[in-house]
């Protein structure tokens, strides 16, 4: 954590301030394992250790308890004024929620753990801090490696995102040279492994059963390589077996991706980006997968809007694939009417390429380089290499625009069809 200076003097390993005696029962042994002094173990939570740490030097592993904590952001920042630089925190709460986690490890929180603890948790979470406190700190930040982050979403199924994702990290891996993570986030029925000929492995379902465990070594050992600069986390989860998450494994997924790689592809399916919108929070470009169908420019808008509501410091590139000149349910220039922008690229249909990368088990370019949908991936590609790392912001409020309805409800009533304007 950031903090004023203050006479560092001789620094104790680890320190902890806990509301209750059923987490000390828990931590003591653990403490002992670590070859540290049960001493350091006291009663009082964080604001103790806010008063305990303005007259002493911080340790370097610091466990504060934020179980009385009516304002637990606001309170982290009072324990930021006390600690020394360098001061590794882990938090302990009772709240289970994805946006205080998130927003605790944007203060500069290292891990949040849930109460009632467990030894195996305490064990991997102070593990894992002292490796962190352990690594050489990057002596410039300026010089720190550029990451960049592609979110790929469809706007229906079958419009082609799982291709273009695979396709994405092969050309970032093979033709840029970019070390890249492929992130397939259909856990159930993704084919990101498939497409690249290989078996998915339990990494992706290991991680989200224990999300404490995602570090540098998980990663390292949880990903399968497709090539020198290409791995891939991905699973293929029992269908009578529920995705049952509050979505801490996928932000500590990406912050280990950032950490490990220069590009991250993620495949997210439109279910996950509506049921854990922060994993848009560290992406830079959404790729966004549609085709010439009314479906398709009726879901392209609403997509288009939420992202301008709740992701509005992304990129976004609109995609049209599988396209068939003269035999497009509607126009090109009745679509872009439609969502009120150009399409930014523009894929060509072309069936027997596919079924030939699939024989090969083989990405789309891979399998296909001089063909010309595969041309038209390597300009996606191009432009998301050239995106800034902070995506320029959109100047005009984002709000539903009467112009796109009005085109979209031309459209219909050209098919003799009644529908309300989109509401979201």
């Amino acid at each position: 954590m950031n903090a004023p200076w203050k006479p560092s003097g001789n620094r104790d390993p680890f320190a902890a301030f806990m509301c209750d005696e059923a987490a000390l029962d828990v931590l003591r042994p653990v403490v002992v394992e670590m070859g540290w002094q049960t001493e350091k173990c006291a009663r009082g939570g964080l604001r103790n250790a806010v008063q305990s740490l303005s007259v002493a030097a911080s340790p370097n592993i610091l466990m504060v308890d934020l179980s009385e904590s009516g304002d637990p952001l606001n309170d982290i920042n009072a324990l930021a004024e006390v600690c020394e630089p360098g001061t590794v925190v882990i938090a302990i709460g009772q709240v289970n929620d994805v946006r205080l986690y998130r927003d605790l490890l944007a203060s500069g929180i290292h891990d949040y753990l849930l109460k009632p603890l467990s030894a195996g948790q305490l064990r991997d979470s102070l593990n894992q801090a002292q490796a962190v406190f352990a690594a050489p700190r990057t002596s410039d930040p300026t010089t720190a490696k550029r990451h960049i982050s592609t979110a790929v979403v469809g706007t229906r199924g079958g419009v082609g995102a799982s291709t273009l994702s695979t396709s994405l990290a092969w050309l970032f891996s093979t033709d840029h040279d970019l070390p890249t993570a492929l992130l397939d986030l259909d856990v159930h029925f993704g084919t990101g492994a498939l497409a690249l000929d290989l078996e998915p492995g339990r990494g992706l379902t290991d991680a989200i059963d224990n999300p404490s465990r995602i570090d540098g070594l998980f990663i390292e050992r949880a990903m399968i390589r497709a090539n020198d600069n290409l791995a891939i986390l991905s699973a293929e989860a029992p269908i009578n077996a529920p995705l049952m998450t509050d979505g801490s494994a996928f932000v500590q997924l990406e912050e280990e991706f950032r950490q490990a790689f220069e590009m991250t592809v993620i495949d997210l399916p439109r279910n996950m980006l509506i049921n854990f919108p922060h994993l848009l929070a560290e992406v830079n470009v959404v790729v966004l997968a549609t085709e010439m169908t009314l479906a398709s420019a009726r879901d392209t808008i609403r997509i288009l809007s939420w992202l301008k509501t709740n992701a509005a410091h992304v990129q976004t590139v609109v995609v049209a694939n599988k396209v068939q000149p003269g035999a497009t349910e509607i126009s090109k220039a009745d679509f872009e009417a439609s969502i009120e922008r150009a399409l930014d690229f523009t894929v060509p249909f072309d069936l027997k390429s596919a079924a030939n990368a699939a024989k090969l088990g083989q990405t789309f370019v891979e399998a296909n380089r001089s063909s010309k949908a595969s041309a038209a991936l390597r300009q996606v590609a191009d432009r998301v290499i050239g995106a800034s790392d902070e995506a320029e912001m959109d100047d005009e409020p984002a709000k539903k625009s009467l112009l796109g309805s009005l085109a979209l409800k031309s459209l219909l009533a050209k098919k003799g069809k009644k529908v309300a304007a989109p509401a979201d």
